[in-house]
C-alpha cells in the first residue's frame, strides 16, 4: 500500500439541506479530514427556509480529499464536481 502524500485540489459545489444548516459541515471537512477549504461562493439563508449551497475548493492530499468527499457522501449531500470545468462559471 502506497502512502500518497501528493497535494492536490478539486472544486465542488455542495447543497446544504435545511436539516444540516446548524451543523458544522465545512468545519468538519477541515478538522476531521485535514483539507484546506476555500469558499468561492455561497448562498445560505439565515431563516433556513430553503436549502443553501457552497462552491468550495478543497486542497489536501489525495487520501484527505477522498475522505472529505466520502464524508459528504455519507451525509447524503448533493455534490457536483467542478474539476472538469474549464472556466470559473458553473
Amino acid at each position: 500500500m502506497t502512502n500518497d502524500t501528493r497535494r492536490t485540489q478539486t472544486r465542488i459545489r455542495i447543497r446544504i439541506p435545511k436539516c444540516y444548516q446548524q451543523e458544522p459541515v465545512i468545519s468538519n471537512l477541515i478538522s476531521d479530514h485535514g483539507v484546506t477549504v476555500n469558499i468561492s461562493a455561497a448562498l445560505l439563508s439565515a431563516n433556513a427556509r430553503e436549502d443553501g449551497w457552497f462552491d468550495l475548493q478543497l486542497q489536501g492530499t489525495v487520501p484527505q480529499i477522498r475522505s472529505a468527499l466520502l464524508y459528504l457522501n455519507d451525509l447524503d449531500l448533493e455534490v457536483w464536481n467542478g474539476a472538469d470545468d474549464q472556466d470559473d462559471s458553473w
